[in-house]
């Protein structure tokens, strides 16, 4: 019988005001892409780390839930949490844009330098939602 593949998903919380600006438009042409959220607002966002791989028969995981939480709390959330995250997070001081796709982008390149230690589970998805309403997947370079 072929090994299992599965997905596992760890989901965590955090606040964070963010101003959506780009110093590759003018002020017009911020104000006209980004509406009133270009002002400083904040969101409760919620964020979901995918992980696939096939199932350890050893353990019946493909990979430990805790330690997904581990490294998305100590890596993201820590880092993140009740912060203004144009500023004061030193892991996006390169994000051109403070939007969702660039969070996730960002947020994918924190969490992928763990899956050496993660066998054949690799990092499949991050989502970052900014509302019920409004998320963004991101599925990793070149997908």
């Amino acid at each position: 019988m072929p090994t299992p593949h599965l997905e596992i998903v760890h989901r965590q919380e955090f606040s964070a005001a963010h101003r959506l600006h780009s110093e590759a438009l003018s002020v017009e042409e911020n104000r006209e892409a980004f509406g009133p959220c270009e002002h400083v607002h904040g969101h409760n966002y919620v964020l979901e780390v995918a992980v696939r791989g096939p199932l350890d028969p050893r353990t019946g995981m493909v990979l430990d839930l805790n330690q997904l939480s581990k490294i998305v709390t100590g890596e993201i959330i820590e880092l993140v949490d009740h912060r203004f995250l144009n500023e004061d997070v030193p892991f996006l001081q390169d994000v051109p844009v403070f939007t969702a796709e660039n969070l996730a982008i960002a947020f994918w390149n924190r969490i992928a330098e763990h899956e050496d230690g993660w066998g054949e589970a690799r990092l499949h998805r991050v989502r970052v939602m900014e509302s019920e309403a409004n998320f963004v997947d991101y599925w990793g370079p070149g997908n």
